[in-house]
């Protein structure tokens, strides 16, 4: 049930998505996209109209098994009912599972800590990972490449992983995590840091595939990163291997 509040009161939504279906977080003309399409169904269960700010934007193709967006609305309401309602109205690659009262200062985007992504690869031709991994089938040298990942730990600057022409005002991340774990035919690569730029772990993990490959060597990798320049770096992986896994805030329990 909705009641009027004296003030507007800031939420911030988790959630999560499939991205098989949408081009991306962000609202854009001519395209589906999981922001409009969570907008749309808010606006509807809480009958006003609905601003969502997202953590971040993921591009068309990639999912997240954790994403947050805070909104404002003039109403209090049950957040266990809202939720209830939203997952029953949204469609079925879009989940909702919680929604928070936080302070009216409190944003999304911005005070977010830390970020976390996985890549996921599968080795051997599986077809129920078709749309959620990337079927990479050459043997590659895992220790190589987690020799490699260890020197973004060491790394600032990663202009050389960033999409070209981009509108940032820093290339300047600070990278806490970064390393490959392998299972039977499966190859997870996680990444955790401050903040990413646009197409960064694409750019990354294609690079460290290289490594893996011995297509550069270790002594390479760290040229790439000195050079800053994009075209020095390898290929971007396919967006279908890429998951949103965590955002962390001082605010907000995990």
């Amino acid at each position: 049930m909705l009641k009027k509040a004296n003030i507007r009161l800031r939420y911030f939504i988790k959630f999560s998505y499939n991205g098989t279906n949408y081009h991306g977080w962000q609202s854009q003309p001519n395209a589906v996209t999981v922001q409009e399409t969570l907008t749309n169904a808010m606006a509807t269960v809480l009958n006003c109209p609905i601003a969502l700010m997202g953590a971040g934007r993921t591009d068309t193709g990639v999912h997240a098994k954790t994403m947050y967006a805070h909104f404002d609305v003039a109403t209090s309401f049950d957040a266990d009912t809202i939720v209830h309602k939203l997952n029953s109205f949204l469609p079925k690659d879009i989940a909702v599972q919680e929604i928070i009262v936080v302070h009216n200062e409190a944003h999304a985007r911005f005070d977010a800590k830390k970020r976390t992504y996985e890549y996921h690869i599968h080795t051997h031709k599986n077809p129920f990972l078709t749309e959620l991994s990337w079927q990479h089938n050459a043997k590659l040298d895992i220790e190589a490449m987690n020799e490699a990942a260890k020197l973004l730990l060491k790394h600032t600057d990663f202009e050389c992983f960033s999409k070209v022409h981009t509108d940032v005002n820093t290339f300047n991340c600070t990278i806490t995590h970064a390393a490959w774990e392998q299972d039977h035919n499966s190859l997870i690569f996680t990444i955790s840091a401050d903040r990413f730029l646009r197409n960064m772990v694409r750019a990354i993990v294609g690079t460290l595939i290289n490594v893996g490959l011995h297509k550069i060597t270790l002594a390479e990798f760290q040229a790439i990163l000195d050079s800053k320049n994009r075209s020095e770096a390898g290929f971007s992986v396919p967006a279908h291997g890429l998951y949103l896994t965590e955002i962390v805030y001082d605010y907000v329990k995990p």
